[in-house]
């Protein structure tokens, strides 16, 4: 059925009515996604606030129970400074702590009624510090072993364990609420895209054929009569207006669709260019066509707008390999972990022969430094850090010189370790040694294969296990990537970290 230019208008309207539609929905979504994450991460940190406040006062009241024990069974006055330190910290830590837990906790704990344990307890070691003090010390134990100050403390610890519970179930409520937001995004990504296809493989069909109508058209004007001289005249001006709609048109699809898929929208640049090679074939002058011009506008029909098409499609799969990117490191900061005791040296051994094939056909070499017991902490994390980075090594080595790896592991104070790969490869400039760590952002020449997801995965590891990681780079002369960790990964409260 011919396309009336009536018929034409409506279906560019509703072609671009349904792409404005699919653009709103696709920012409202983000939007609401957005405004729903900011609300759980608000809910998260007042959860960890109010924690850290239970922790803190939990650890004050054990200190000063324990200072008063000391003195109880030693009379030595140098017992109570740990007491006479912490003991005029509880009511302000107490405070902070109902401030913020009140609010969460509502009417499942009776906080008041928990404040009369911890003054009733502070009221028990006092009167027994002053016992003892006074030379009544059988007095004094024998209050304790009334047992109403452990009847007190335990009343104390069962808050304390279900403030800290019901804050770590927030928490693991609020990351899982989050990955479903980016699963409703890539979602929305993909859905919108979709239509957006479908929005320019409409109107590209819609002009093609709408073209081909104007091509029939002017082959029905050359038979009519050459007399006919003001008819032509006539066709001609509706050609040229046709000719500034499809322009228009296919300027409204490149431009106004480009905000939510700048790659898709790029990529429609190519439709447009398509276009006027067709129309330059089919509106040219009767008898001034060449056959070069028929020959572009066969090779623009059959093979240009597939190609372009294909690159559209290709650009959404793209966005969704960035969308489960992200996910792979969502989800991988809620993946529970396995402390198990590790062999720091055997373990960089297995992961270190699995390239040791690739340093080879390099002419290269590595070693290995390992000054550290055995650890615990989660293996296969700690795999996936080496791994990433030994990956990077080799695959950013200097094509001048053979590549040089050196694995180094040593202790250093307060329970910690460091874990080093150095190498001598290209290096990093200083100005990008932070911005490595950023997702999707890399440094330095783009002609390796990869995302800029690997450094940041490995940030998020790191970090999870309670340690971080840093770079030390030269340009042209190699890099070290540090990772400190803790010895022992059951000293980590994650929820915290």
């Amino acid at each position: 059925m011919p396309i009336s230019r009536a018929r034409f208008m409506r279906s560019s309207a509703l072609f671009l009515l349904i792409g404005l539609v699919a653009l709103l929905a696709i920012v409202g979504a983000t939007f609401w996604l957005a405004q729903r994450s900011e609300g759980i991460s608000d809910t998260l940190t007042q959860w960890r606030i109010a924690r850290a406040a239970t922790v803190n006062l939990r650890n004050s009241l054990q200190l000063v129970e324990t200072s008063q024990r000391g003195f109880l069974l030693t009379d030595d006055a140098q017992y109570l400074e740990p007491y006479e330190r912490e003991v005029g910290r509880i009511a302000p830590l107490y405070g902070r702590l109902a401030a913020t837990v009140q609010p969460l906790l509502g009417d499942r704990v009776d906080v008041s009624r928990f404040e009369t344990a911890i003054t009733a307890k502070l009221e028990e070691m006092a009167r027994t510090i002053e016992l003892a003090r006074t030379g009544r010390k059988d007095e004094a134990i024998a209050l304790v072993r009334t047992n109403e100050g452990k009847e007190l403390m335990d009343e104390a610890q069962a808050f304390f364990a279900q403030t800290i519970e019901a804050a770590d179930a927030q928490s693991l409520q609020g990351l899982t609420t989050q990955a479903s937001n980016f699963s409703a995004l890539r979602i929305v990504t993909l859905v919108g895209g979709a239509v957006i296809l479908l929005v320019v493989g409409g109107s590209v069909w819609t002009a093609l054929v709408y073209t081909r109508e104007i091509m029939q058209a002017r082959g029905e004007v050359e038979a009519l009569n050459v007399g006919l001289e003001s008819r032509i005249q006539e066709r001609t001006q509706d050609l040229l207006r046709a000719n500034e709609e499809v322009q228009r048109f296919a300027y409204i699809v490149t431009h106004d669709l480009r905000a939510p898929l700048v790659n898709i929208m790029g990529f429609t640049a190519e439709l447009d260019t398509t276009m006027k090679t067709i129309q330059n074939y089919v509106l040219a002058e009767p008898g001034k066509a060449s056959e070069n011009d028929a020959k572009e506008a066969k090779l623009a029909a059959q093979e240009d707008l597939p190609e372009a098409i294909g690159f559209i499609r290709s650009s959404t799969k793209k966005m969704d390999g960035l969308i489960n990117a992200i996910l792979k490191i969502s989800r991988e900061g809620r993946r529970p972990l396995k402390p198990e005791p590790i062999d720091v040296k055997s373990m960089l051994e297995n992961t270190l022969a699995s390239i040791q094939h690739q340093i080879i056909e390099d002419d290269g070499e590595a070693t290995l430094d390992v000054a550290v017991p055995r650890i615990v902490s989660d293996r296969m994390s700690l795999e996936q850090i080496v791994g990433n980075l030994l990956d990077n090594a080799v695959k950013y080595s200097a094509k001048d010189r053979p590549l040089r790896l050196r694995l180094k592991a040593e202790r250093k104070p307060g329970n910690r370790f460091t874990l080093s790969v150095e190498d001598n490869g290209r290096g990093i400039a200083e100005q990008d040694h932070e911005r490595v760590f950023d997702l999707f952002r890399r440094a330095g020449t783009q002609d390796k294969a990869g995302e800029g997801i690997g450094l940041a995965h490995v940030r998020t590891l790191t970090r999870s296990l309670g340690g971080d990681i840093s770079v030390t780079s030269e340009f042209g002369r190699g890099s070290t990537f540090t990772v400190e960790l803790p010895l022992d990964l059951r000293t980590v409260v994650r929820s915290e970290v």
